[in-house]
């Protein structure tokens, strides 16, 4: 396949006028204006993306579910429902997250994910959505104070037991885990895990002093930043201070327009320059209509684009991670930046950037061709395939 005539997000983070080779499911070569001519090689396929930006399809690190279904649903149907779903709207590659439930549950979800994902590789039905590509264990780690939407009666201190069982079960699927900080065994876990997975921090009180010491022990990830922390204080920075003083740290942001203010997410990409990861944090109820629907086992009332708890607490989101994006670029940020926080900075933050996250020879053939007037997805190409998406527009 020969995709020409657009303007390409190169890994260098800028637009480039460039044509791209595909083989099945590889890039094989970009090919500048200059050596068009001299590119002899015959192709059955060619797209022409003239008024295109042609950008990696987007990752999603930390949702939930989508399309009435949830990761923890620990359903092989379910997971080729979201994994669907994610694809129609612009997101080729998954690293679900789960919620805190009990352990044999959390066993089973571990399992199923590593069935779902040998299934894929294979080929046949489960191939034709998302690359289901790593498992988010948000919970059950967490701080009680803090623990939002998560269920309480379920949270516990981390253990190497826990830990070494999700990899076991997983078979190294988990690629990032939650936790807080301040909780018993924290820091021997990181160090002794840190190698194995990405740890992030979360559902916390940690003050600055103990989120810094859980970043120098590998916790280089921060969960949904603002959301289940203490704010930014100016005699106390917490969790967000100790980010910032954090080299090669990374800070997830739910860019949904309800989360987090514009003037926010605009000092957010300014403090954490190339460290911003846009999640979608999205529950079951993203693509559906308003309503009752269940996180964690608790109901959630839906109504346009908000999700909560009985009691008001915010639950997730219901926003595609592709809408985040570009509600990110009415924000502010430059669509240069906001590309490359739904795209490469993800995958590196979960050590999945060898395959995923840009346009470069040898990676996955995963891309989107944006109208360069509306950004709105024209065509999803994919493994040799291409389809128009289906784009929940809430």
């Amino acid at each position: 396949m020969l995709i020409q005539n657009g303007l390409v997000f190169t890994e260098e983070e800028r637009f480039m006028p460039l044509s791209i080779r595909t083989d099945d499911d590889k890039i094989t070569a970009l090919i500048s204006e200059d050596d068009k001519k001299d590119d002899k090689e015959e192709t059955d396929t060619v797209i022409d993306a003239s008024g295109c930006y042609v950008i990696p399809g987007l990752t999603d690190i930390h949702f939930h579910g989508c399309d009435g279904y949830d990761f923890c649903d620990n359903d092989l149907e379910a997971y080729e429902k979201i994994a669907a779903f994610c694809l129609q709207n612009g997101v080729t590659s998954i690293c679900p997250a789960t919620m805190t439930m009990p352990k044999e549950l959390l066993n089973g979800i571990c399992e199923t994910a590593a069935a779902f994902h040998s299934m894929q590789k294979k080929g046949g039905r489960f191939s034709d959505g998302a690359d289901l590509i790593g498992i988010h264990m948000e919970g059950p780690f967490i701080s009680q104070a803090k623990k939002g939407a998560q269920n309480a009666a379920y949270i516990c201190d981390p253990n190497e037991e826990d830990v070494e069982r999700y990899l076991t079960l997983s078979g190294g699927l988990v690629k990032l885990i939650s936790l807080a900080p301040e909780l018993s065994n924290a820091l021997p876990v990181i160090k002794k895990y840190k190698d194995k997975t990405a740890f992030s921090i979360a559902h916390t009180e940690a003050d600055y002093a103990c989120a810094k010491a859980a970043m120098d022990a590998g916790a280089l990830h921060v969960t949904h930043l603002y959301n289940a922390m203490p704010p930014l204080h100016h005699r106390d920075s917490g969790v967000i201070g100790a980010a910032a003083d954090t080299e090669h740290c990374y800070v997830e942001l739910i860019c949904d327009g309800l989360h987090i203010s514009a003037p926010v997410v605009r000092a957010t990409f300014r403090l954490f320059p190339d460290r911003v990861l846009l999640i979608s944090d999205s529950m079951r109820a993203a693509g559906k209509p308003d309503g009752t629907y269940t996180l964690g086992g608790q109901d959630v009332s839906v109504h346009g684009n908000k999700a909560v708890l009985a009691d008001g607490t915010i639950a997730g989101s219901v926003t595609p991670l592709f809408s985040c994006m570009l509600t990110a670029v009415s924000m502010g940020i430059p669509l240069e930046k906001a590309v490359a926080a739904a795209t490469i900075h993800p995958c590196r933050s979960v050590g999945m950037d060898r395959l995923y996250g840009s346009i470069s020879p040898g990676k996955k053939a995963h891309l989107l061709l944006l109208d360069k007037e509306s950004l709105q997805i024209r065509q999803i190409l994919k493994d040799g395939k291409c389809m128009k998406p289906k784009c929940d527009k809430r």
